[in-house]
């Protein structure tokens, strides 16, 4: 099995894989067992997507940043085009925010995973379990 280092150069690929459910490396295999969990490794190529305890650390907090972001740009519009009072826009936002929230959190699993692919195994760690 091929053990040299990404190429960081092509991070797009990487992350559009990611983003498709795909294995960042190869594109082949899939990320996730189900919505919310991560498969151990890759079917095709043999990455592991968590190599250590909190190796997810950093796609919680990409979420919830990401989620803060969504939520900022929320009220921003319920604000300014909509005539709504604060009981009909914090529980409609609140309900937006939320199902955002739901929505992304597998797209930041899979992009944390890339990131991580593409600076823990491009700087040289093992991408398989020796």
């Amino acid at each position: 099995m091929d053990r040299a280092a990404p190429d960081n150069r092509d991070w797009k690929t990487f992350v559009a894989r990611a983003w498709r459910g795909r294995c960042p490396r190869c594109g082949e295999g899939t990320l996730f067992a189900s919505h919310f969990r991560l498969t151990h490794s890759c079917s095709d190529c043999g990455l592991v997507y968590r190599r250590e305890d909190g190796a997810m650390t950093g796609q919680m907090y990409l979420t919830a940043v990401v989620t803060e972001l969504f939520a900022a740009a929320l009220v921003l519009v319920l604000f300014f085009l909509t005539d709504w009072g604060p009981w009909t826009a914090i529980p409609v936002g609140m309900l937006l925010v939320v199902a955002f929230s739901y929505a992304f959190l597998p797209r930041g699993m899979a992009l944390w995973v890339a990131i991580e692919f593409m600076t823990d195994v491009g700087n040289g760690e093992p991408w398989v379990e020796e």
